[in-house]
């Protein structure tokens, strides 16, 4: 790869959440331990992430009463400051010993919308990651240029990951 950062992104259809949930599960973590030598690897979900950083600084339930009375764009305004992405890319180096990982995975990306955004949380774990490669599960569709979450929303452009899956035309 050169100097290019060893981010990879695995898109697929967002109606198959529920599948990819079972295969990320069911096949490729245990075909990672299995692995001679061992894989180092890691798995993040970043709605356990951003649940366990609300509940640590007992936010949690605050926001939900939050959201319920004042709704979500108010909620949303009121935790930015607590789940910025330099902060949850923080809080990974934290969790995870990120320099002794052959690999890092990174899965809940739709469940944490519209609470984070993906390009920016990569952006944000370029200077952690150093060499260690990093797998994204998107729901939606990435052409190596855009990330565009559930194949609706608006682009945000990302030019330093690859696509783990080629398209076939």
């Amino acid at each position: 790869m050169g100097n290019e950062i060893g981010f990879w992104i695995f898109d697929y259809p967002p109606d198959r959440e529920l599948d990819v949930r079972e295969f990320v599960d069911g096949t490729v973590l245990p075909a990672l331990s299995k692995q001679v030598p061992p894989l180092r690897t890691a798995t993040v979900n970043l709605l356990q992430l951003v649940t366990s950083m609300l509940e640590e600084r007992k936010l949690l339930d605050k926001a939900l009463e939050m959201q319920a009375g004042k709704g979500d764009d108010s909620t949303l305004a009121a935790l930015r400051s607590v789940l910025k992405e330099d902060k949850l890319a923080q809080k990974i180096a934290e969790l995870v010993d990120v320099p002794n990982l052959d690999l890092l995975i990174i899965t809940g990306v739709g469940a944490v919308y519209p609470m984070l955004r993906t390009h920016t949380l990569l952006s944000a774990l370029h200077p952690i990651m150093g060499k260690t490669p990093l797998l994204m599960f998107f729901p939606g569709r990435y052409d190596g240029h855009s990330l565009r979450l559930f194949n609706t929303l608006a682009e945000d452009h990302y030019y330093r990951a690859f696509r783990l899956v080629p398209e076939t035309t």
